[in-house]
């Protein structure tokens, strides 16, 4: 059989070559009559249009590459989800790749998506380094960072209101009487890390306290385990503890019940941030801040499309606040 073509499609449906193209291309103005004539008249023919080749005439693949450097926390897969769907609806597809924090595997991940000539990238979590974000720029691909923030201003960014966030913890537990608190940190190099406990520190001096200990869990789940292990593991640990994000917070609060004992929130306050689906489950009820993902999804989009339709518009940084979630992980304020 000969392949079956747009014109073939056309003669049948009895429209232009041209109106077949529109039907076919996201967003182009088409009758929903005539888009009707040509899908029907695809299907019988068993016409698929060469996405490949019409990107080669318009110069765009349709393809936006999102760089993520790790799937374990729950927030990123809903994230996710969610960017993935939001791009789907303005007629793009997404390429996923994993990268880290180590910036050698970045640039190999975004030598690669530059070999796919994406029309645009989302790094979720992940940094650009100086000489990435140049041949981006030359290249013409925007970019936009999604829950980390750089000092760039070449680069976009959406992010919760980190510091904001770190400031209610720290004034829900002063308010709940805490005078000894904690913190385990995640990664030390991220900006999410850096702004959540400048928030919380700032906040706490507010209420005349300061932390009595601290950690590093760098946003992994078993280093957050060694980490709450150092922190309780004695007679004088904290009485509450403020967790980077809330997939450490669950490690942390498997340790303190089920290896050390202590009660939640009787013997120790736990607080964390991002509130995943998990956060409220039963077994963890956490107490957390709320990053606001659909919102925070909207904006970077938004971003990207208007950088993509115009390579010339300025960045943009976006910080949406979250609202404070309480659960049963924490002592709450009386009243």
């Amino acid at each position: 059989m000969s392949k079956i073509t747009a014109l073939d499609v056309a003669q049948k449906a009895g429209v232009s070559r041209s109106a077949v193209s529109r039907v076919f291309t996201p967003g182009a103005s088409v009758s929903k009559t005539t888009a009707t004539k040509v899908r029907t008249a695809a299907r019988e023919l068993g016409y698929r249009p060469n996405v490949l080749a019409r990107s080669l005439i318009t110069g765009r693949s349709r393809i936006i590459g999102l760089v993520v450097a790790y799937l374990e926390n729950q927030f990123y897969p809903e994230a996710i989800e969610r960017l993935s769907k939001s791009l789907q609806e303005r007629g793009y597809h997404v390429l996923v790749f994993m990268a880290s924090n180590d910036s050698e595997a970045t640039q190999k991940v975004i030598d690669e998506l530059l070999d796919y000539q994406v029309d645009g990238i989302i790094a979720a979590s992940v940094g650009m380094s100086n000489d990435l974000t140049r041949r981006c720029e030359e290249a013409g691909i925007p970019i936009v960072l999604f829950n980390r923030d750089q000092y760039d201003d070449r680069l976009s960014s959406v992010t919760s209101d980190n510091m904001a966030g770190g400031r209610k913890l720290a004034a829900f537990l002063a308010a709940g009487g805490h005078q000894r608190i904690g913190h385990i940190a995640g990664w030390e190099g991220a900006s999410t890390q850096i702004d959540r406990e400048a928030g919380f520190k700032a906040g706490l001096m507010d209420a005349g306290l300061k932390l009595v200990a601290r950690e590093v869990g760098n946003f992994n789940f078993e280093q957050a385990k060694s980490a709450a292990r150092e922190m309780f593991d004695r007679d004088d640990h904290p009485d509450a503890v403020f967790v980077a994000n809330d997939h450490m917070a669950f490690a942390v609060m498997d340790v303190l019940r089920f290896e050390l004992g202590l009660s939640i929130p009787g013997d120790v306050s736990v607080v964390g941030y991002d509130d995943v689906s998990l956060a409220a489950w039963p077994s963890y009820d956490l107490t957390t801040v709320r990053q606001p993902a659909n919102r925070m999804v909207a904006e970077t989009v938004d971003i990207l499309m208007t950088r993509i339709d115009d390579t010339d518009t300025p960045a943009r940084r976006i910080t949406i606040d979250g609202p404070l979630i309480m659960r049963g992980s924490a002592r709450k304020p009386k009243g």
